[in-house]
């Protein structure tokens, strides 16, 4: 039997995109809801129409999707990436293919890996993303980088010299890139480097490309590890539609540049909305983060006026994370909803 760590938290993991809980704890009407708690980029890949076939056939591992990841990754070659039904098929069952024995991850990152981890019989230790050396009794360590909900983004040198530490100790270095698409330096990426023994990096087109619905997602490691993770998934694990819709939005160079610069100036403008009104504010180019002590009561304030998004109540302090608006309008309600919210918070403070 395997115990809950106590830095682990006992409640369900939740995420965001649960427009319908909003709906129901607020009695707003679903559809008059501006959701931004997920990270997803609103400005989605225009997929062009699906094929008959891909909805006729099974999908078929000789359609050359692995390689076009590969390249679009950087990855070694096509050997070296298994696509997957989004990074959580995998989160869920790397941690049984890897030696029983403590792992290190962030106590405020993504909420699936302690728990998947604990499933599996390992001990799940704070990961502390500032030293150097990491102590003695970590075999294996997981980073979200850059980190989901901080915004927090490690070096590829410290990563390095971390995987190198863990695998002179017989344990794995896991990177999930899923926002890295999005960032200025993607140079900084792991993927090229997953031949080492040890490494593993995930990425997944959903939070970029705006293409969270179609469940798909890379693992790039050694071919072993991904033939023994295939044979823990199965079949067909990305079915025919998402692998068109993947592959064309892997191949549209000039949309990604494009869309690149566009979030990023999207992030900056949203920081500075928020900066605006005094929170304190961590950022990537998909999302803004803030463990401000007023976070908790701009959630609630903004969920007054129908804008969702993601509260992690139980992190110290609590905290907000702040996805970006899509449409002008999407941007003028939430600038007034800030503004609002703010002369809420500072008339309930005086009290």
């Amino acid at each position: 039997m395997t115990h809950t760590p106590a830095h682990l938290p006992a409640h369900p993991v939740q995420h965001g995109g649960n427009l319908h809980e909003a709906a129901r704890l607020y009695r707003i009407p679903y559809d008059q809801w501006l959701d931004l708690s997920t990270g997803v980029n609103p400005h989605g890949y225009p997929v062009p129409p699906v094929p008959a076939a891909a909805w006729r056939r099974l999908p078929d591992d000789g359609d050359g999707f692995a390689a076009l990841a590969a390249r679009y990754y950087g990855a070694p070659d096509a050997s070296h990436v298994l696509p997957v039904a989004g990074s959580q098929a995998a989160i869920r069952a790397l941690p049984a293919l890897l030696p029983h024995a403590t792992v290190a991850i962030a106590p405020l990152t993504y909420s699936e890996y302690a728990p998947a981890f604990a499933r599996a019989g390992h001990q799940v230790a704070p990961l502390d993303a500032t030293r150097a050396t990491l102590p003695d009794a970590i075999t294996h360590a997981v980073i979200v980088n850059p980190n989901n909900p901080t915004a927090d983004y490690a070096g590829a040198d410290m990563l390095l010299d971390w995987h190198a530490q863990l695998s002179a100790r017989g344990g794995t270095l896991l990177v999930d890139e899923a926002f890295a698409d999005a960032m200025p330096a993607p140079s900084a990426s792991l993927a090229s480097c997953v031949a080492r023994p040890g490494l593993i990096v995930l990425r997944s087109p959903g939070k970029f490309f705006g293409l969270a619905g179609v469940r798909a997602g890379f693992v790039l490691a050694q071919p072993d590890l991904l033939d023994a993770l295939l044979d823990a998934l199965g079949a067909w694990t990305v079915s025919g539609p998402a692998r068109h819709a993947v592959s064309a939005a892997f191949a549209d160079t000039h949309w990604q540049q494009q869309m690149r610069e566009r979030v990023t100036a999207a992030g900056e403008r949203l920081a500075t909305l928020l900066r605006a009104q005094r929170f304190t504010v961590q950022a990537t180019p998909l999302f803004c983060w803030t463990a401000d002590p007023h976070a908790h009561a701009l959630h609630r304030a903004l969920a007054e006026r129908g804008i969702w998004t993601r509260l992690f109540a139980h992190s110290q302090p609590a905290s907000v994370r702040v996805g970006l608006p899509a449409s002008a309008d999407d941007w003028t309600r939430l600038e007034r909803a800030v503004a609002e919210s703010v002369h809420v918070i500072d008339a309930r403070r005086a009290r």
